[in-house]
């Protein structure tokens, strides 16, 4: 079976204050780190990364000291996450059968958490990683607080998610034309009726999405790596 992954990092870092894809991690890119993990894996065929039009070069160019015999690819990305998606769909080869969407700030996911959603989306429609809210979660409107959720029910969604490329291709259409707007692959498929499951992620499989979680990606970065 064909598996293609699609590294989603065609963000512009709007509350980072940068592009935290290409901010340097221990002299690299943020996103060289991240693709590492699908390089070895051996149940990828392949790897399209999705990054802002102006940095296609410069992203390709890094990738080409990568020794590796896999067709890693990097594309243009859209104007929405649902757009940059459907970019690697549309160039994913036509044999891949499951389509394994990553984010391109999360740096720290590991070979076997790959491996093991890949092996949980062969019995729903698609699976994703998750992590349990180890926090009491409130419902609020305005500054009241409505009720408090029960933990054990709140899970914090993480990537890779992976699904069938039919239904990935399917809903991510439906989203394109119906302006319906997801902040992540699952959340679409869900809206249309495909049955996602999901396996237990990490709490290092963290997303760098402000200037705070840069601090804690160069903290587990230190502490991965001495």
């Amino acid at each position: 079976m064909k598996i293609t992954a699609i590294i989603a990092a065609a963000g512009f870092g709007e509350r980072f204050g940068e592009k935290k894809q290409l901010k340097l991690l221990n002299g690299r890119p943020l996103l060289f780190h991240t693709i590492q993990p699908f390089i070895k894996s051996e149940l990828i065929s392949e790897i399209l990364v999705v990054v802002p039009k102006d940095d296609v070069i410069q992203v390709d160019r890094e990738f080409k000291s990568t020794l590796t015999s896999k067709k890693i690819e990097v594309i243009s990305g859209g104007k929405t996450r649902q757009e940059s998606v459907n970019n690697g769909l549309k160039i994913s080869d036509k044999e891949s059968e499951l389509i394994c969407v990553h984010d391109g700030v999360r740096p720290f996911v590991t070979l076997s958490l790959i491996e093991k959603v890949i092996k949980a989306s062969m019995e729903h429609d698609g699976a994703i990683l998750a992590a349990p809210s180890s926090d009491t979660i409130k419902k609020i409107m305005g500054d009241q607080i409505l009720e408090t959720l029960p933990r054990e029910t709140i899970w914090r969604a993480q990537t890779p998610q992976v699904f069938s490329k039919a239904a990935l291709e399917e809903a991510i259409q439906i989203a394109i034309d119906e302006n319906l707007e997801g902040t992540d692959e699952s959340s679409i498929l869900e809206k249309i009726g495909y049955q996602i499951g999901f396996i237990e992620g990490s709490p290092l499989n963290i997303k760098i999405t402000t200037k705070e979680d840069w601090i804690f990606a160069k903290a587990i970065y230190k502490e991965l790596n001495d």
